[in-house]
């Protein structure tokens, strides 16, 4: 690099030191002081975090990649001046001070019990509970504290039990910083999947219709619940209990059932349409039927047999 002739340039008439020394570091310019140790995340090694005492003026040049997790990379000044070189030769320093080498790692954090599991439990509602509830998770055994990379992790599940979700089991997982692992866990969890169902306030009888029966909702662990109700047509007129069912317990769908219209054993009108004749004629009902289901019933004079759909109570239409 050209050195500027500072004795000479004294000599000239009208010129002071100050000026002169002006002039010189306008040709050599000053050194950086390099850190011995940074840290730096996923997008890379920039010059602006190894030097000491950068500022907002100081460029920030991309001079390799970052060193993958649990491990650094040193580089000495001339190390560093041959990166210069390719991206930003102008930038070449000759008069680096500070540490002889810089030691560069990845940035990393301390990750708590706690926030690995909102991880996990955000990953098992999107990817298994879905709309069954809402995910409540207890580790079985206390997860120490580990050091993770320090930039945003996602959570991968690695295995889950051909069971899926349930009171007990194994979950096997990943954290991920980008396509870096973070970390691995093994961990044995209990578990909760909480929902609003519907629950008898008051003993309930068998036979007794929905709309008349004393009902409340509560939260309740789907998971030790078997196909409990978590909506019922409270309005529907044929809709009835199935079952007795005593107060506090929560209704399955074992509960309901649709009460019937016609019953075995009475009379009906049943009309019967042959192509465009249409004759009514009074049946015997064989078997309980529901609005719309199709029935057996026996005409009174004929004794014969046929099956028809109800229309009501006292209709069933039969077609040839």
């Amino acid at each position: 690099m050209m050195k500027f002739p500072v004795a000479k340039f004294l000599c000239q008439p009208c010129l002071s030191l100050g000026l002169a020394l002006t002039a010189a570091a306008a040709v050599e310019p000053l050194g950086w002081s390099l850190l011995p140790a940074v840290q730096v995340d996923a997008m890379g090694i920039h010059l602006d975090q190894i030097i000491a005492g950068a500022t907002a003026e100081t460029p920030h040049i991309r001079l390799a990649s970052a060193p993958v997790a649990n491990r650094a990379v040193i580089f000495t000044a001339a190390q560093i001046n041959d990166l210069l070189q390719q991206s930003a030769p102008e930038l070449v320093n000759t008069n680096w001070g500070g540490a002889k080498q810089v030691k560069i790692s990845r940035r990393t954090r301390t990750i708590s019990e706690s926030e690995i599991k909102v991880l996990l439990i955000a990953s098992l509602q999107q990817n298994y509970v879905k709309e069954r509830g809402e995910l409540e998770l207890r580790f079985s055994r206390p997860v120490p504290a580990a050091v993770v990379i320090d930039e945003p992790l996602t959570l991968k599940l690695l295995e889950l039990p051909s069971a899926g979700v349930t009171a007990n089991f194994i979950a096997r997982f990943e954290l991920r910083a980008g396509e870096e692992i973070a970390g691995t866990w093994q961990i044995p969890v209990t578990a909760n999947i909480w929902r609003e169902v519907y629950v008898a306030s008051s003993a309930l009888k068998r036979g007794q219709l929905i709309r008349d029966a004393d009902l409340s909702s509560e939260r309740r662990d789907m998971l030790a619940l078997r196909d409990a109700l978590t909506s019922v047509e409270l309005d529907n007129p044929f809709l009835e209990l199935g079952e007795n069912v005593p107060a506090g317990t929560a209704l399955t769908s074992r509960s309901l059932r649709l009460r019937p219209i016609v019953h075995r054993g009475k009379v009906a009108d049943a009309i019967v349409r042959d192509g465009p004749l249409t004759v009514s004629v009074k049946v015997e009902i064989l078997e309980d039927g529901l609005p719309g289901q199709t029935i057996r019933v026996r005409n009174l004079k004929s004794k014969r047999e046929f099956r028809g759909k109800v229309q009501n109570e006292e209709t069933i239409h039969v077609t040839l």
